[in-house]
């Protein structure tokens, strides 16, 4: 019996992306090899955590770099670090953050939802969140007014394709912070192929998901300098102890590194444009669909196939969710009668499957 029968559960074809309610991403045989060598073997944590840092650094660049459970425990633990560093008495006192610095300021268009709200994460270790600018728009000169004010500890930014309003120069935000001392912080959760990038802005610290495009165990990935990368470890003597990594999640994380770093990319990234091109060709076929190749909009070096519906799009992203497989698109242009799909972890069975259901649906 497979895993889903077993468990009486829904196979799925997952073209939502690096969705968590759909369990993520896709590990490879490799990295799930490593995890089941991982468990049944004890470690000293310490140790596997300072692996964990080498690795993560010389693949990102980073002085240094933590596990811990996933990027929302990253955010409230690396403001919890900001706050605290590696002071004991400041670390057992949190989520009292009373007589700290203990104010983190954040461009509104950056407070986003992935399923907790990113100002629910930060208030988590005590800190108050200040909101800069408003939703359509954070100039640099509306960061520096919130940073003038008292007891600021750092500046959250985002990069997500959940962020609303113009655009943000993170490297001018970065440097606005600093110039005020204050250390900045960027959650980049599904910007893995990227966080060699966010670092360049000069971020203290980027956070990232493993389960996303590194495809590793659930993890988040800190990265950044190696006095904060500090504060966030000493953290799990605090409020970081319910959000630690596990051995196998470390361990998961250590392979997926190395085969990342092992990876032609070149050929990865061209095996996937071509996937997207050959979908979107056959898609355009189908009656009451226009389809198109449409471009990540952070910058990741991958694409997306948009189809542009004749119709009601809602109902047919309700009739490939209702059918067996349950099939899981993109939803956030309905208001244009639009789906997106995103393709990275699919085979070719599984788009025959998604190209098959359209074809029935829309020629019901």
């Amino acid at each position: 019996m497979s895993i889903h029968e077993r468990h009486r559960l829904a196979g799925v074809v997952n073209a939502r992306g690096t969705f968590t309610p759909l369990g993520v991403s896709r590990s490879s045989p490799g990295v799930a090899a490593a995890v089941a060598e991982a468990l049944p073997e004890f470690f000293v944590m310490e140790e596997l955590g300072d692996r964990a840092s080498e690795a993560i650094a010389h693949a990102t660049g980073a002085q240094a770099g933590a596990v811990v459970h996933c990027t929302a425990a990253a955010i409230t633990i690396a403001v919890a670090a900001a706050m605290a560093g590696t002071n004991s008495d400041r670390i057992a006192k949190l989520p009292d953050a009373t007589d700290m610095h203990n104010r983190v300021v954040l461009p509104a268009g950056h407070a986003i939802n992935y399923g907790q709200s990113n100002l629910q994460a930060v208030r988590l270790a005590g800190a108050r969140v200040a909101l800069a600018g408003d939703e359509n728009r954070c100039s640099i000169d509306d960061l520096d007014e919130e940073l003038d004010g008292p007891d600021v500890t750092c500046l959250l930014l985002v990069s997500s394709r959940l962020t609303t309003g113009e655009p943000l120069d993170l490297t001018a935000a970065v440097r606005a912070a600093h110039r005020r001392g204050v250390p900045a912080i960027i959650d980049g959760a599904a910007q893995f192929p990227r966080t060699a990038d966010l670092l360049a802005t000069g971020a203290d610290l980027v956070l990232i998901s493993g389960q996303k495009y590194l495809a590793s165990p659930t993890a988040g990935l800190v990265a950044g300098t190696r006095q904060l990368v500090q504060a966030v470890r000493a953290q799990e003597k605090g409020i970081g102890r319910g959000m630690k990594a596990t051995k196998e999640a470390v361990v998961g994380v250590l392979a997926a590194l190395e085969e990342w770093q092992a990876m032609d990319r070149a050929k990865w990234e061209a095996d996937q444009a071509a996937k997207v091109t050959s979908f979107v060709r056959a898609a355009d076929e189908l009656p009451g669909i226009a389809a198109e190749v449409l471009p990540d909009p952070t910058g990741l070096p991958l694409s997306r196939a948009l189809l542009k519906v004749d119709g009601d799009a809602a109902k047919v992203a309700t009739e490939l969710e209702a059918g067996d497989p349950p099939i899981y698109v993109m939803t956030d242009r309905l208001a244009d009668n639009e789906l997106v799909l995103e393709l990275v972890p699919l085979d070719a069975v599984e788009l025959e499957i998604i190209l098959l259901r359209l074809t029935t649906i829309l020629t019901a």
